[in-house]
């Protein structure tokens, strides 16, 4: 499996994919530069992906940024050591506060999160949502960007559903189910495809949807 690693990679997938579905020359077209977005594996990473859960990319920013402000280095040690006077200034949920919390312990009992980048998606994923709060959106999402897994497509995740169902013109915007079933085309390159609608959401809402870094 070719783990996507460089904007080389990037434009070969888009090259793929549009032979594979036409449609999509249009759409990359219209979506300009599509970036790499290639994060460290880790703790931290995982937990800039948690806190982007169901809030723009705006507020997830802001939140991330305080909270590792006031714990920096973020380790799970550190996370697990906080007070949560520190959680409710950085603006998290609790429920957020519970899943970094669970992931801090996780990783404090033996959780490699460089490891699970070594594994098929599958596996990865059956991994991570064991963890209290993780599910499958936040997972493909850490597999995305940390790994450079090639063929993972959030199907979750609304600015997608949104990105897709305008540039194909389906209304109401699909669902999960749909959008799986769009997706199974663009296989083995659906984490390039992902790349590409979050691009095109960027240029037709003029702001970026993708999780934060």
């Amino acid at each position: 499996m070719h783990r996507i690693q460089s904007d080389a990679d990037i434009e070969a997938g888009l090259d793929t994919l549009c032979l594979l579905d036409p449609r999509l020359e249009k759409v990359r077209s219209i979506a300009g530069k599509v970036p790499l977005r290639l994060s460290e594996p880790g703790y931290q990473h995982l937990a800039s992906i948690v806190v982007s859960q169901l809030v723009s990319r705006a507020s997830a920013e802001a939140i991330f940024g305080r909270l590792v402000k006031m714990l920096d280095p973020l380790t799970p040690s550190a996370v697990l050591a906080a007070d949560e006077d520190i959680f409710r200034r950085a603006g998290l949920s609790r429920p957020k506060q519970r899943t970094l919390l669970a992931v801090a312990a996780a990783v404090e009992d033996g959780l490699d999160l460089h490891h699970l980048c070594t594994l098929d998606a599958d596996q990865a994923i059956a991994r991570l949502t064991q963890i209290s709060g993780i599910g499958p959106w936040t997972a493909e999402c850490y597999l995305l960007f940390a790994a450079g897994h090639p063929d993972v497509f959030p199907t979750k995740d609304v600015a997608l559903q949104a990105a897709v169902g305008h540039a194909f013109g389906i209304e109401p915007r699909p669902g999960e189910k749909i959008l799986a079933a769009l997706a199974e085309s663009w296989s083995p390159w659906r984490g390039i495809a992902a790349r590409l609608f979050w691009a095109y959401y960027r240029e037709w809402k003029g702001r970026d949807a993708i999780p934060v870094e």
